[in-house]
């Protein structure tokens, strides 16, 4: 079955400068299969600057890759015509970091939700277009009544956050991208809005692609995750053995900083780098080997391949070269992606 939505060993290299070029990798040879046959819940982790946004934008077309290419139904997204661009935009919706900035805020609520439903000819009657949106609003928790009518200042963060994920859902998506769909959003009411796109998977089948630099957020609604570091996919597999058993030094340290509500518990520092990561060059062998205290001799001289550490786990670190290794292109092997059953 053709996938929905694929990644093929993408890069996307920034170039800046006129006389001394530079160019910085910000994300490389990254493929990623998502399939409408299992719904799921895919995090991809790492702290800023690691890719995440760039990732977000190469899937969702508004980047162009400099190597490598993202496929819709089989087709390169930079080749789909009209029709087929039309039907990709009903298929992927994404929701994005701010629920402010996705308002205009002279216009009230309603305006965002009745601009999809006019450009996607979703219903010709106006009744008809206020019981879709009282439908999707009802679908993440949000009573019409006190929404719609309101300018988006009179809402709360959650509650706007939540109204853009109502949007997305008019037109039936099969997947959302959530590009930190809850870092602007008070702690309190993080939950409701996570809540709600967990109903979305298991309730409509609708697959999520939940970005985020918050280990717990990631943890506690996704299946499987993807750990990326400058740009490079450092360590991927099923949520429970990544999060609980991580392999590489680099999700290790970002459980480690992990806040736990112990006063009494010492913060840890980030060990040093070993003497001969100090040496690490940038661009050259392992991106996490200048700051790694365990990095030696291969990790200088070229990027280390996924090993499967685990059925559900993947690490890309020479300290487990002793394992068999697997390309990119079979990330996906190692998720633990259900079958979710829509409700009717």
């Amino acid at each position: 079955m053709t996938a929905l939505l694929s990644a093929q060993r993408v890069s996307k290299i920034f170039r800046s400068g006129l006389v001394q070029r530079k160019q910085t990798v910000a994300l490389k040879d990254f493929s990623l299969t998502i399939g409408t046959d299992q719904p799921s819940i895919t995090a991809v982790v790492g702290e800023s600057g690691s890719g995440k946004s760039t990732m977000t934008r190469l899937l969702l077309g508004l980047e162009t890759p400099t190597h490598g290419a993202v496929l819709y139904k089989g087709e390169d997204l930079r080749r789909l015509g009209s029709a087929k661009r039309r039907q990709f935009l009903t298929d992927v919706q994404a929701v994005f970091q701010d629920p402010f900035a996705s308002f205009n805020p002279f216009y009230k609520i309603d305006h965002v939700l009745e601009v999809p439903i006019a450009k996607f000819g979703l219903t010709q009657a106006h009744e008809n277009g206020r019981a879709l949106m009282d439908e999707v609003l009802r679908a993440v928790g949000l009573r019409p009544q006190e929404t719609l009518g309101r300018y988006p200042h009179q809402l709360s963060g959650g509650q706007r956050q939540r109204v853009m994920v109502a949007r997305a859902l008019l037109v039936h998506p099969k997947l959302i991208v959530a590009d930190e769909p809850v870092s602007m959003i008070d702690a309190s009411l993080r939950a409701t809005v996570l809540d709600s796109l967990q109903q979305l998977n298991e309730e409509l089948g609708i697959s999520l692609l939940y970005i985020t630099h918050d280990l717990t957020t990631a943890y506690q609604i996704s299946h499987d995750i993807i750990v990326l570091y400058a740009g490079a996919v450092v360590e991927a597999g099923a949520i429970e053995p990544v999060v609980k058993q991580p392999q590489h030094p680099y999700t290790q340290l970002l459980i480690s900083s992990i806040p736990l509500p112990d006063p009494n518990r010492q913060w840890p520092e980030e060990a040093p780098p070993s003497a001969l990561g100090k040496g690490a060059k940038p661009g050259a062998g392992c991106v996490f080997a200048p700051r790694c205290p365990h990095a030696f001799g291969p990790c200088l001289e070229a990027s280390p391949p996924l090993f499967r550490t685990g059925q559900h786990q993947l690490t890309a670190c020479y300290l487990f070269d002793q394992y068999d290794s697997v390309s990119v292109e079979e990330m996906d092997s190692v998720f633990v992606r259900k079958v979710i059953q829509p409700v009717t």
